[in-house]
């Protein structure tokens, strides 16, 4: 089994000292910064067999102590073969909070990056139909962003009640 230091390691002599790491019970990651996220993720498919991708998510850093990004996304990686598991973390800002799409390096990822952007509004760049998945086309925020209020914007009530049959 290939060891995820190794990896790591074959990343900053592949892509530089850009990238960082850290690990925490296990969880080896890395952060890499957003210009070299695509080619970073095709390395990591390609030349190390990175064959599956098992969740991309986000998280949203706003009025966190010492958080220099606004949202970071995160694709969890898995090489099927030798069992290793990847975290690559990458950051991202507003108002321009967009990431290359990786959907032509796992179609997986279509549905995966529709929701994080449904749900933060980060865009994915040449998605084949980046639009919303969860929440309803005329809903115009995000709600999982750490500005949205628990009780909404008022939206509400624009939304049919949806009631239970009786049995």
């Amino acid at each position: 089994m290939v060891e995820a230091n190794t990896t790591v390691a074959d990343l900053r002599t592949q892509f530089g000292n850009e990238l960082t790491e850290s690990s925490f019970r296990d969880n080896h990651r890395v952060h890499v910064p957003p210009e070299k996220a695509l080619d970073v993720l095709t390395w990591l498919k390609e030349q190390r067999g990175f064959d599956m991708l098992v969740d991309i998510t986000a998280v949203d850093y706003l009025e966190y102590p010492d958080a220099t990004d606004r949202f970071h996304v995160i694709y969890l990686l898995l090489n099927m073969t030798t069992k290793e598991r990847l975290i690559v973390k990458v950051p991202v800002n507003l108002p321009d909070a967009a990431l290359p799409s990786v959907v032509p390096l796992w179609k997986g990822a279509d549905w995966m990056e529709r929701e994080v952007y449904d749900m933060f509004g980060i865009d994915f760049i040449g998605h084949p139909d980046l639009r919303r998945i969860l929440m309803p086309e005329e809903f115009t925020t995000f709600p999982l962003r750490k500005d949205y209020p628990l009780k909404g914007f008022g939206e509400r009530h624009n939304f049919p009640v949806l009631t239970r049959a009786e049995s």
